[in-house]
């Protein structure tokens, strides 16, 4: 008899998918800045945060890391970590009046230039925002202002000014601006002028994009000015 060739399997080789563990320890550390349960300039310690969230020093400071590349946290050497100071209201003004003047007109190339991938990333973002639970209000916060500041960061982007979309980004306007006021009406007013700001853009109406940027612009500034009131 012939002998019986077995042929053997070959071993699996599939990488598992990494875990997620240090976006989760991002956000925790981020919510917490967001709604100033980590008040502006407080100190944040690493072994605190070790023992809240159940996790290694490693991903909290790959976290902090990069907070820190946003300007949220503020390494200090033989110090620490410390949440950054708060936005004065004259840096407040200053920001809107720079964002006045680049996201109108970046709203109005995007609705222009309207590409079709784009416009698919900004409506999964204003359906994200929508459908954000408020089952922990502070999670949401924080989510909420990560997703606004995507939103706001495509239509730059979209808008086919690399100066304009740069200036923007490096400023971080998000970020600085949601730690100032934590109320609802940051989140549910936002979600009514970006649907404008999106039906203007599938139009391909320029002066709409525009006009729905401006104004939601403005309302912000309302909005957030309520914090040095």
């Amino acid at each position: 008899m012939g002998r019986v060739v077995v042929e053997k399997k070959p071993t699996s080789r599939l990488l598992k998918r990494p875990t997620r563990l240090g976006d989760d320890v991002y956000n925790a550390i981020y919510s917490q800045l967001m709604s100033q349960e980590i008040p502006p300039g407080g100190r944040i310690g690493v072994d605190t945060l070790v023992r809240q969230l159940g996790v290694s020093q490693t991903p909290i400071r790959e976290a902090l890391s990069r907070l820190e590349a946003q300007g949220l946290v503020v390494k200090t050497h033989l110090i620490g970590y410390s949440a950054a100071g708060q936005m004065n209201r004259e840096k407040l003004e200053q920001l809107y009046d720079m964002r006045m003047l680049l996201e109108p007109f970046a709203a109005g190339q995007t609705a222009i230039r309207r590409d079709e991938n784009l416009l698919k990333d900004l409506e999964d973002r204003d359906a994200e925002m929508n459908a954000l639970p408020v089952a922990d209000r502070t999670l949401a916060y924080g989510r909420f202002a990560q997703i606004d500041g995507t939103f706001h960061d495509l239509i730059a982007l979209g808008s086919g000014n690399l100066l304009i979309q740069e200036t923007l980004a490096r400023l971080h306007t998000h970020v600085h601006l949601f730690r100032l006021h934590f109320h609802s009406r940051a989140t549910t007013d936002a979600n009514q002028e970006h649907s404008r700001i999106l039906d203007a853009i599938r139009a391909r109406d320029a002066n709409a994009a525009e006009c729905a940027m401006r104004t939601h612009i403005q309302e912000s500034r309302n909005r957030f000015l309520a914090s040095f009131e």
